[in-house]
Parts: C-alpha cells; structure tokens; sequence
C-alpha cells in the first residue's frame, strides 16, 4: 500500500521559513511527478509545486520566488521549503502522487506574528 506522510508544519511568523516533508513508502518516487498543493478551507485545492523525474520544477503563482521544491529519492522523500512566508500562505499542506492519485493526510502550516 502507497502512503504519503507529511510533516513540518506548525506556526511562523511571517517572513519567516519553514521546511515541510513528504515521505513515501510503498513504491519508489525515483520515476514519478511529485506535486505539492495546500487548501484554505472554503477554497479548491491549489497546486503550490511540483517536481519531475528529472528535478525539472514547476510553482503556482503564489510560490514563484519564495518557495523552493526538491527530492531525495533514495530517501523517497519531497520537500517543500518555504521562504519569506506571508499570512496568505496558511493553509493545509498536501504532498501528492499523481501517477496513482495518492495523497497525505496534510500538514497545517499557520504564518502569523
């Protein structure tokens, strides 16, 4: 059984940094897209980052120039660092394996002074 497990988050103030992690166990990620979304409740999920086999890196808007994504895949593991977080970036913090629609459980992260 594939499952994701996040961690990392927690409260920071905001300008602050913040490094979440994605671990994976039950298949290897060394060939798949690895994407990370968050959700604000009421809101859609929205994609923050995404990274392929080949460490190519793709952000949303908000993310573009703050936030970094990179993998270890001898470690299965995604991360999501998160720099100069602003109070709009609280959320939920999902990591997601497209290829076979699986996600983890989240991680709040919560940017307030």
């Amino acid at each position: 059984q594939v499952q994701l497990v996040e961690s990392g988050g927690g409260s920071v103030q905001p300008g602050g940094t913040l490094r979440l992690s994605c671990v994976v166990s039950g298949t290897s990620i060394r060939s798949h897209i690895m994407r990370w979304y968050r959700q604000v409740p009421g809101k859609q999920r929205e994609l923050v980052a995404s990274i392929d086999d080949d460490g190519n890196t793709r952000f949303g808007e908000s993310a573009m120039g703050r936030f970094t994504i990179f993998r270890d895949n001898a470690k299965s593991t995604v991360y999501l660092g998160m720099n100069r977080v602003r109070p709009e970036d609280t959320a939920v913090y999902y990591c997601n394996l497209p290829i076979l629609d699986v996600w983890g459980q989240g991680t709040l992260v919560t940017v307030s002074s």
